[in-house]
């Protein structure tokens, strides 16, 4: 059994919580050294505690150490998992929570747009992408030195820009890992009344926005049964995505309308506020942490940073190892990154959900396009498996969002304002282009202390 060095990247994130129980309780990487970095060394120490203390109960013979060093960190690792959101140091539960993402949130607002999420598309999933990418980047020169065979595998959005910028910009050997076709997978079974593991699927798409081209279960086409299902039965969250189903004749593999919105003009037609979005998104909205009505989020005073480590605390002496052994539970549903480090130290030939650079995987789209896609590991990380060609409408979303995927990067990186002009025009929450270059100017004078470069 091979024991690697495994290095977590925002090592004190709330990711970590459950990741953690994949990473230790993987059997055959038994004796493997775990180090957890992040900026912020008390939030790094108290995740280190908690991941000596889950790896002590699956007696996998792990060690575990905190370090704010990167070099140190990265020296000698197989694989590295990161979680960074964007946010630098700031003290809160997630990124949604941040000052920044309320900014990122708030400001488009005061202009029409009115977003849900904001960490996939949208102006506020290119500012997290702008703030995001420079750290990734600094991190993957520095395993350039420090690493250069270790496989990166990236959990933090908005994950096709992300990638994008990491593989266009550095020579890691980067992946991405999301649940989201896992879960729609899931969902689907449940729908259908079929177990999800017994279904098979193909689907076409980049990270939260995929559509399924095949669905059978033994061998036995179910996707008619799904589309009736779809258009009598479409669940709370998913009304949107559905109709949206019904119409392009093709079903969401990830319907939650949170999401899928992202991808459509719609919330840039809500003139009544975030209280009017339809379909429930209001709700989600709030959910996720901004409510327009609200003051704007400011950043943690030394009591508030208190509290929130109190609970902190709270939440990270809660986690627990899962009953069932990881190498055990069912796969439908989880990323399973620590499976897929199994699999890559081993040499195991093992399916798994990625998002890579297109590489001909999806013949009519874009070679260096991101998109999530199934694939299989070896000793060199995974090969994208074969998808099939892009439906012709699905295909005129995409190319579009590949585009929009380039600018940002390619902003991130350079700090040319003109690029991210143009990403906010080609994004389908674009406004008149007078009202852009003003929202684009407050935007990254709010966040003006992590984008230097932008300022020069």
């Amino acid at each position: 059994m091979p024991s690697k060095r495994i290095v977590c990247l925002g090592g004190g994130s709330t990711y970590f919580h459950w990741a953690m129980t994949d990473l230790v309780g993987q059997s055959q990487l038994a004796g493997s050294e775990i180090v957890l970095y992040d900026l912020d060394a008390e939030k790094n120490d108290l995740v280190a505690g908690m991941a000596r203390r889950l790896a002590q109960q699956a007696g996998t013979r792990m060690t575990v150490r905190a370090t704010t060093d990167l070099a140190e960190a990265l020296d000698g690792a197989d694989f590295a998992l990161s979680s960074i959101g964007g946010s630098g140091a700031e003290v809160t539960a997630n990124v949604y929570a941040s000052r920044f993402h309320d900014a990122d949130m708030r400001i488009p607002a005061k202009y029409g747009i009115h977003q849900v999420i904001g960490d996939t598309a949208g102006p506020a999933g290119m500012m997290m992408a702008l703030r995001s990418l420079p750290a990734y980047l600094r991190i993957c020169h520095e395993m350039e030195k420090c690493c250069p065979t270790a496989i990166l595998f990236n959990h933090s959005n908005p994950m096709a820009a992300l990638m994008r910028g990491i593989h266009k910009y550095t020579s890691i050997n980067a992946v991405g890992i999301c649940h989201g076709v896992q879960g729609g997978i899931a969902r689907t079974g449940d729908l259908l009344g079929l177990p999800a593991h017994e279904l098979e699927c193909t689907w076409i798409g980049t990270n939260h926005f995929y559509w399924f081209t095949r669905i059978q279960h033994r061998g036995v086409d179910v996707y008619d049964r799904l589309r009736e299902k779809v258009r009598t039965q479409p669940p709370k969250g998913s009304e949107l995505a559905y109709r949206l189903s019904e119409i392009f004749g093709y079903v969401f593999v990830y319907p939650s309308d949170d999401h899928i919105i992202e991808f459509f003009p719609f919330l840039a037609q809500s003139p009544g506020g975030q209280k009017d979005l339809p379909y429930g998104l209001a709700t989600s909205a709030l959910q996720h942490s901004f409510d327009e009505s609200k003051p704007p989020t400011t950043q943690a005073s030394a009591e508030e940073r208190q509290a929130f480590f109190r609970e902190y605390r709270k939440l990270v002496d809660k986690v627990q190892m899962p009953p069932t052994p990881v190498n055990q539970a069912p796969r439908v549903g989880s990323e399973e990154v620590g499976g897929m480090m199994s699999a890559i130290s081993t040499g195991e030939r093992r399916i798994c959900i990625a998002n890579i650079a297109n590489q001909g995987v999806i013949p009519n789209l874009p070679f260096d396009a991101e998109v999530e896609v199934e694939a299989v590991t070896d000793r060199n990380g995974v090969r994208g498996i074969h998808m099939g060609d892009c439906p012709k409408a699905l295909k005129a979303i995409l190319e579009k969002r590949f585009v929009w995927q380039e600018l940002v990067a390619d902003a991130a990186v350079t700090g040319d304002r003109k690029l991210a002009l143009q990403a906010l025009l080609l994004d389908e929450m674009a406004t008149w282009p007078e009202k852009v270059q003003a929202m684009l100017d407050e935007l990254l004078e709010a966040s003006r202390e992590l984008l230097p470069h932008f300022f020069k």
